[in-house]
C-alpha cells in the first residue's frame, strides 16, 4: 500500500498502522475504556440524512468562512494534537505547512514537539494554541506570553482533561513520552526500522513548550495519563477560565464543551468560540457525540458564540451535516494524524485535498453555493429526538 492508494481517512489509518510501531499507532488510534464514544463520534453522522435541493446554479462555489476573526478557505481545520514528531519526524512542521497550503486554521498543543516560536514564524495562516492548565502557574504564564510574542491568533483552553482518561491500549503497549524501550516494544520498533532510525538519528525528541519548567515527557519518560494526573491543575474552574481569557486578551476558545449549560457559561465569560468535543473519546467513555449536541447548543447560544464540531469527522458530508445542524465549522485530529504518520507532509496535504474536494462536490450536490446556505431544513434524523 502506498500514498496514491489512500483516498480517505480509513485508507490512511491502514497505512499508518503499517508504518508505526504498535505503541505509537495505538496511542493515536485508541480511546478510553471500551472506546464506545470514539465509535459513536463518527456513527452519529450516519444517523442524520442530507436532503439536497436541485437546480441551484452551482457553477461557482464559495467554501470560505470567517472563524475566530480570520477568513479561511474551507470550513474544516486541524485540531491541536500532542507529540506529533513521534508519528512522523516532520511533526507539526508538516501539518502547519499543509494547513497553510489549504488556507485553514492549524492548532498546536501545549505538548507539541515544535516550539511556539518556530510555529509562529513558520506559516502565515491562522494559528491556535491549545493550553493545558498546569499546577505550575509560572508555566501557564510562560506559554501565554510566548504565544502573544509569536503572534498566535487564538488560544483554546482545554476544559475536559482534569485527569487522564483510562486509555487501556496505552496500558497494554506501555506507551510513554519519550518512548520507553521494553521487551515487547523493542520487537515492534525493530520491525519498523524507518520510524526507528528517524527517531534515533534526527533531532532529539522533546516538548519545547514545557521543558523550560518540567522534565516529564521530554527527559523523563511518562505515560500521557500519568502526565495529566500529576501535572495538571484539578482545581481549574470557571473563574480560572475567565482569568486565562483576561490574561490572554485575544481571541479565546473553550475546547471540550458538551452541555448547553456550559455553552451558556462560555458566552457569559466572553469566550469567542467553543469546540464541542469529547477529546476524541479519549476521556469520558459513554459521553455523547459532538454532532449530536450541536442542535441544542446552537438553539441555546447560536449567534452569541461560534460553534466548532470537533471529533468524528471523516468525510466532507460530515462537515456539511455539522454546519447544517448549527455549527460554524468542524475540526479533527485523527483525520490528519493518520495521514501524517503514513506519509508526512504529502500525506496531510493529500487527505486535506480529498476532504476539500468532497466538501466542494457535496455542496454542489446539495444545491448550495455558500456554506452559510446550509440549514437544518436539509437534515433529517433517523432516530427520534
Amino acid at each position: 500500500m502506498k500514498l496514491t492508494d489512500c483516498h480517505n481517512v480509513e485508507d490512511f489509518r491502514a497505512l499508518a498502522r503499517r508504518r508505526l510501531p504498535a505503541p505509537v499507532f495505538h496511542y493515536i488510534d485508541g480511546a478510553a475504556d471500551d472506546e464506545t464514544t470514539k465509535g459513536r463520534n463518527t456513527q452519529a453522522f450516519q444517523d442524520a440524512d442530507l436532503i439536497p435541493n436541485v437546480l441551484g446554479g452551482v457553477e461557482d462555489i464559495d467554501m470560505s468562512i470567517t472563524l475566530m476573526g480570520r477568513k479561511i478557505a474551507m470550513p474544516l481545520f486541524l485540531s491541536p494534537t500532542a507529540l506529533q514528531r513521534l508519528f512522523h519526524w516532520q511533526g507539526e512542521r508538516a501539518v502547519a505547512r499543509a494547513a497553510e497550503k489549504f488556507g485553514t486554521w492549524f492548532g498546536i498543543s501545549s505538548l507539541a514537539t515544535v516550539s511556539i516560536e518556530e510555529v509562529g514564524a513558520l506559516v502565515s495562516t491562522p494559528k491556535l494554541f491549545q493550553l493545558y492548565i498546569h499546577k505550575d502557574h509560572g508555566l501557564n504564564r510562560s506559554m501565554i506570553e510566548r504565544c502573544k510574542a509569536a503572534r498566535f491568533d487564538a488560544l483554546a483552553l482545554t476544559v475536559d482533561t482534569i485527569v487522564g482518561g483510562n486509555r487501556e491500549r496505552c496500558l497494554r503497549t506501555g506507551f510513554t513520552s519519550p518512548p520507553r524501550l521494553t521487551p515487547a516494544s523493542a520487537v515492534s520498533f525493530a520491525a519498523h526500522p524507518g520510524w526507528t532510525l528517524n527517531y534515533l538519528f534526527r533531532e532529539k525528541f522533546h516538548l519545547p513548550n514545557l521543558d523550560t519548567h518540567v522534565d516529564a515527557g521530554s527527559n523523563v519518560a511518562v505515560s500521557v495519563a500519568d502526565y495529566f494526573n500529576t501535572m495538571l491543575d484539578r482545581s481549574m474552574d470557571w473563574t480560572t477560565a475567565e482569568r486565562i481569557r483576561a490574561e490572554w486578551g485575544g481571541t479565546f476558545c473553550l475546547k471540550g464543551i458538551m452541555s448547553v449549560e456550559d455553552a451558556k457559561r462560555a458566552v457569559a465569560i466572553g469566550a469567542d468560540a467553543i469546540m464541542i468535543s469529547n477529546h476524541g473519546g479519549r476521556q469520558l467513555d459513554g459521553s455523547r457525540a459532538p454532532f449530536d449536541q450541536i442542535a441544542e447548543i446552537a438553539d441555546a447560544v447560536g449567534g452569541q458564540i461560534e460553534i466548532i464540531c470537533d471529533g468524528g469527522v471523516k468525510r466532507g458530508t460530515h462537515a456539511l451535516k455539522a454546519i447544517a445542524a448549527g455549527a460554524n465549522a468542524c475540526s479533527g485530529g485523527r483525520l490528519y494524524l493518520y495521514a501524517l504518520a503514513a506519509a508526512g507532509q504529502p500525506g496531510v496535504e493529500r487527505i486535506l485535498g480529498k476532504l476539500h474536494d468532497e466538501i466542494e462536490r457535496d455542496m454542489r450536490l446539495m444545491g448550495v453555493t455558500s456554506v452559510t446556505d446550509l440549514g437544518r431544513d436539509q437534515l433529517r434524523w433517523r432516530r427520534p429526538d
